[in-house]
């Protein structure tokens, strides 16, 4: 990525945020009447015993899916390390489970990420890269765009010589619905700095992914 794109897009994730920001959320006793009216579309009694607190049990679990909204994953990369010993190889955490909602249709994408950078004088704690994940995973998203998020925002923040994501994903619009492909997932990635430009450091990382 350019000087000039890497400005563009970061222009355009702070509109986005800002943009975010005005949205009005409606309060909680407005959620749970949305929760009650699509329990009486299904079909069934919102006031039977056993849904009576399925509204705001709902309401609690929506906060957990997407608790991402309300945090800023560049803040999490701030705080990096300098005494590494001179330390500038490859470097990887892999599998990084996480679990995410699919903003077409609301059900869950269930998957595993590679995250690599090759540093350039500074690292980061391993458990902040896990954390960028988890940031962006408890948003709706399309996994395109999880994966450019994750890898896009540790460049910007830690100018390292490259960075590196592979994503791994069960998405349920595919398997509980829809076409029914139950052993199918998908795969996406994104390459950036040494990763895109130097065909042994690609493959390397590569190699380290099952």
């Amino acid at each position: 990525m350019t000087p000039a794109v890497q400005a563009i897009d970061t222009m355009a994730k702070r509109t986005k945020l800002t943009e975010r920001s005005k949205i009005k959320k409606p309060s909680r006793a407005e959620v749970e009447a949305a929760f009650r009216t699509i329990l009486r579309w299904t079909g069934d009694d919102p006031d039977r015993e056993g849904l009576v607190e399925t509204p705001a049990r709902a309401a609690r679990a929506y906060e957990e899916f997407f608790r991402g909204y309300d945090q800023d994953a560049a803040a999490i990369l701030r705080k990096t390390f300098e005494e590494t010993d001179g330390y500038d190889e490859m470097v990887v955490l892999r599998g990084v489970r996480f679990e995410s909602h699919c903003e077409h249709h609301i059900v869950p994408i269930i998957g595993r990420a590679w995250v690599a950078y090759v540093p350039d004088g500074r690292v980061v704690g391993i458990s902040k890269l896990a954390r960028v994940v988890e940031v962006y995973a408890k948003r709706l998203q399309i996994q395109e765009k999880l994966t450019s998020q994750i890898a896009n925002t540790i460049q910007e923040v830690l100018k390292p010589q490259g960075v590196a994501v592979v994503i791994k994903a069960v998405h349920h619009c595919m398997t509980t619905r829809g076409v029914q492909q139950h052993t199918t997932d998908l795969v996406t990635s994104r390459m950036l700095g040494v990763f895109r430009d130097n065909t042994a450091t690609r493959q390397e990382f590569l190699s380290l992914i099952d």
